[in-house]
């Protein structure tokens, strides 16, 4: 197997890793991401929680790096720029895990905290706000850098990344207008993006993506047209 085929099953493996962390993380929080009046769950379960979202982030970062290599022929500011975007949305993940975390346990100890209610009522705020600010508004911003990219080179059939524009735009204004108080989140508003990430996942899987000329595999334009023009 090539490396580029590595650095595609990876990508596609490690979408996958943050599919399930994310979407397993909210309800042992205790759904605070989506009702704002949620309580927040047991030390258990929040903790549980916390580390999911650890491994969420490591995750984020990942699909970055293993893209990377492939992107950057083809666009060296596009894939720079995404690799950049998708480690802010990690750091901003887990500054989300590391306000909540107090909220529930010390490290090292089974005991409980015993903070004040208003000052868990804080931490919890802190997180919800982290989870608008990185999955809800930086992701939609990597997600466009990224499809325009595959769009402009043609790396990848042409609704993957038109999939991915849509969804961005549609989960970045919905969450411009949560921030805002004018509406409530609305999973349903999610679901483009979210399959924008199955489809260019699948697609890694399936065929990789194209690589650029000169690149190992391929004839160069010119050499290529001499080969054809050549006598045998």
């Amino acid at each position: 197997m090539t490396a580029p085929r590595r650095l595609a099953l990876g990508a596609a493996a490690l979408y996958l890793v943050t599919w399930v962390t994310s979407v397993a993380a909210v309800p042992l929080y205790g759904g605070s991401a989506f009702d704002a009046g949620a309580a927040l769950a047991g030390r258990g379960s929040v903790l549980a929680a916390g580390l999911l979202e650890v491994v969420l982030a490591l995750a984020v970062v990942g699909t970055a790096l293993a893209l990377y290599p492939l992107l950057r022929p083809h666009g060296p500011g596009a894939a720079l720029g995404y690799a950049a975007l998708r480690t802010l949305e990690a750091t901003v993940i887990l500054a989300g895990v590391v306000a909540i975390l107090p909220a529930v346990a010390r490290p090292a100890s089974t005991a409980a905290p015993a903070l004040d209610p208003g000052v868990v009522a804080g931490l919890h705020l802190v997180h919800d706000w982290t989870f608008l600010v990185g999955p809800g508004l930086v992701n939609p911003v990597n997600a466009v850098v990224l499809a325009v990219l595959l769009l402009r080179r043609r790396l990848v059939p042409r609704f993957v990344p038109l999939l991915g524009i849509v969804g961005a735009v549609l989960v970045a204004a919905m969450n411009v207008a949560v921030m805002f108080g004018v509406m409530t989140p609305q999973p349903a508003l999610a679901v483009p993006l979210f399959a924008w990430e199955i489809s260019l996942a699948s697609v890694l899987a399936v065929r990789g993506i194209r690589p650029a000329d000169g690149a190992p595999g391929r004839v160069p334009a010119p050499e290529a047209a001499t080969a054809v023009g050549s006598p045998a």
